[in-house]
């Protein structure tokens, strides 16, 4: 699991040493949760800003025709959930730094690109602040189910999406974030990190 940050950052230094290669902003506003834990789970809204490097892993021409890229991405994202119990609202606050890298797939046809592609690819997150709003009332009567005390700071997952090229310079995606980390580690349950985010990605430059 520790050479998964490692991975990450050499691949993000050869695409950014990479001949070819174009690059942008991201921003979303996602819907999440953690799982199989607190009681009646509403989840929470959050965003996310971040950046991006593109790198085609196929022959690319002037035209931009390549259909298979590596992307790496940098963001910090507000993750976390809000429950309901004994008529109380319980909210939890996480505030995350992520990398994910993501194998970029456009259908096409020959060398003619078409504007819907898909994505997938691992992530990893650090917890940079984690907050919890509840009650004492709560905490006393809900600890020996919940056991969410101790938190992990490392996070690691996966993510697939969707998403449509709106122009040479703006894309609207879809994405499903799925983690593997137990967020409480004194919790016997996988208690993991989900969300579903929609966003957008502007372009700042590209070197073909």
């Amino acid at each position: 699991m520790k050479k998964i940050p490692l991975f990450l950052m050499l691949t993000f230094s050869c695409c950014l040493s990479a001949q070819h290669f174009k690059y942008g902003v991201s921003g979303d506003f996602h819907k999440g949760s953690i799982v199989n834990v607190h009681d009646a789970s509403k989840g929470k809204y959050g965003g996310g800003l971040g950046g991006f490097v593109q790198w085609p892993l196929v022959e690319n021409d002037v035209f931009d025709s390549a259909y298979l890229y590596l992307e790496p991405h940098v963001d910090f994202n507000t993750q976390g959930e809000i429950a309901k119990a004994e008529n109380e609202i319980q909210k939890y606050s996480s505030n995350y730094v992520s990398m994910s890298v993501y194998f970029r797939f456009f259908f096409h046809q020959g060398n003619m690109k078409r504007d819907l592609f898909l994505f997938a690819g691992p992530r990893v997150e650090y917890l940079v602040s984690y907050k919890r709003d509840t009650s004492q009332f709560y905490e006393d009567a809900y600890y020996k189910f919940n056991l969410d005390n101790k938190v992990n700071r490392l996070n690691y997952g996966v993510t697939v999406g969707t998403g449509l090229q709106i122009s040479q310079q703006w894309e609207a995606f879809l994405r499903y974030d799925r983690g593997f980390a137990k967020f409480y580690s004194d919790n016997p349950a996988n208690t993991y990190n989900r969300l579903l985010a929609i966003g957008l990605n502007y372009y700042i430059k590209s070197n073909w």
